[in-house]
């Protein structure tokens, strides 16, 4: 994601609660401060106690009302009661999701309906690089184990 933004002429801010790494592009900024700045909000980490509902309505109303959210993360990182309120009332210009907070969402979900949002069905991981990391993951396991070594075993 990062190479593609940089790409296309994006400044890139980021937030992570380790130390960040240096250089490659990006700054790294607080929470508070990337959604200040930012056109587009991309969600990239796993759901913890600590990033459930990372974005809400706190959260949202520090955002521009021409930001846009993409969650290809984690659904309940979004408080989607706060998402299609602020989408609704005009304070987000629009969301991308791959994931919902309720999976399979409920057939009356009001994001179905938003000419502002775009829905994928929890199948952003498919794309054919990862296919292809993964057969190669498969076929380094298969041979380990009949090697007599496997790996990733759980007991």
């Amino acid at each position: 994601m990062i190479k593609i933004a940089l790409a296309l002429g994006m400044e890139v801010l980021s937030y992570t609660l380790e130390a960040p790494p240096s250089g490659g592009g990006v700054t790294y900024v607080t929470l508070e401060e990337l959604l200040q700045r930012s056109d587009y909000v991309t969600l990239h980490c796993p759901l913890t106690p600590e990033t459930r509902h990372l974005i809400n309505r706190d959260t949202i109303a520090l955002m521009k009302s021409s930001a846009f959210v993409i969650n290809t993360a984690r659904g309940p990182l979004i408080d989607e009661a706060a998402l299609i309120e602020a989408l609704q009332a005009g304070r987000l210009a629009g969301a991308g999701l791959d994931v919902q907070e309720v999976e399979p969402p409920a057939e009356d979900n009001p994001l179905y309906d938003m000419e502002n949002v775009i829905l994928t069905p929890h199948m952003g991981w498919k794309g054919l690089e990862t296919r292809q990391r993964l057969i190669h993951i498969l076929a380094g396991n298969i041979k380990a184990y009949l090697a007599g070594s496997p790996i990733n075993v759980v007991s």
